[in-house]
């Protein structure tokens, strides 16, 4: 009598290709994960009822070793960063699409070595689901860490050098063009701009803006004076333009902090705003209108730009391939032009 070999066990492997999806998903079906699109779940206990397959216990166990959280890294060393508007922000949008798909914010800096040091733990024991980069500068040793890890990693704002495959970032230099063009039409030919960090993607991009803005007009562009994004920095460089250009009559300031430090230099000088010198800031901050005069800034979706990138990870964890984003920007005019 023939005995007839015993059937193989159908393996994960091949209910993720009869299901059509990844194998990370099916992985996450079978657990019972979140955040699984509700065709990829059917698709794969239909894939795991046609092919009779079995979990082995073992195997499942290590899989269902889920943090249900996801990190927020921001290059920066003070914990009071997270309560700059900006990152408050930033913040607000990102904990409620995480909240919908079920998983936890952690909040990380990561400017000092040991700041660093953690986040490279954090990836080297999977301590979370998925990472948002922001702030990240010019040669941050970060940027090489989120290339090499193998947990899902979106950018939320483009780093300087290499373009990541996933990020959300806003449109800096066509927000920038956008600023300088009105400063154009309200007469102003004279204008200077006060760069953010210039190590930084949304620096230079806002800087560029500005620039061809000046360019396309048939002016030359005053060379890049950088602040920090501060309203210090914005009035330590608005004093030094003043002093090497006393005859500028309009200014782009690349953040609304450095906007309101040029307008409390223009008032210690004796300069009338917007009938010396015209102003624009970037950002919409509260800080834009409570400023003296009101300051004409460029609205950029802060809450949604952390909101889209806590959504892109979770389409990745969810072993989807989302697309890059750049959200729209609009200027906001007020008494400062």
């Amino acid at each position: 009598m023939v005995t007839e070999p015993a059937r193989r066990q159908p393996t994960l492997d091949a209910v993720a290709e009869h299901a059509g999806v990844s194998r990370s998903v099916a992985s996450r079906v079978l657990n019972n994960a979140p955040h699984v699109s509700r065709s990829k779940r059917e698709a794969v206990q239909r894939a795991v009822r046609q092919l009779g397959y079995v979990p082995n216990p073992s195997a499942r166990a290590l899989a269902t070793r889920q943090t249900g959280a996801a990190a927020l890294v921001v290059s920066g060393e003070e914990p009071s960063i997270f309560a700059d508007p900006f990152f408050a922000q930033v913040i607000v949008g990102a904990s409620a699409a995480l909240e919908e798909a079920g998983l936890h914010l952690m909040l990380c800096l990561a400017a000092s070595d040991r700041g660093r040091a953690r986040v490279a733990d954090l990836f080297r024991c999977r301590g979370a689901d998925g990472v948002m980069m922001m702030a990240l500068r010019e040669g941050d040793p970060l940027a090489r860490a989120a290339e090499e890890t193998d947990l899902p990693v979106v950018f939320g704002g483009r780093p300087v050098g290499p373009t990541p495959r996933w990020y959300v970032d806003v449109d800096n230099a066509g927000g920038a063009r956008e600023a300088t063009e009105h400063l154009l039409a309200r007469g102003r030919t004279r204008v200077a701009a006060i760069c953010g960090r210039l190590d930084t993607e949304a620096g230079r991009a806002r800087y560029r803006g500005y620039r061809d803005a000046m360019l396309a007009a048939g002016l030359d562009p005053f060379p890049p004076r950088q602040g920090d994004f501060t309203e210090s920095g914005g009035a330590a460089v608005m004093t030094a333009l003043l002093a090497e250009h006393p005859d500028l009559d309009g200014v782009f300031a690349a953040s609304d902090n450095m906007g309101a430090g040029a307008l409390r230099v223009l008032r210690r000088a004796g300069r009338a705003v917007p009938g010396d010198v015209a102003v624009v800031g970037f950002d919409d901050l509260a800080v834009a209108g409570i400023a003296d005069p009101p300051l004409t800034t460029v609205h950029q979706p802060i809450a949604a730009l952390g909101r889209e990138t806590a959504r892109m990870l979770v389409a990745l964890i969810d072993g989807q391939d989302p697309t890059p984003l750049i959200l729209p920007t609009h200027l906001v005019v007020r008494s400062s032009t």
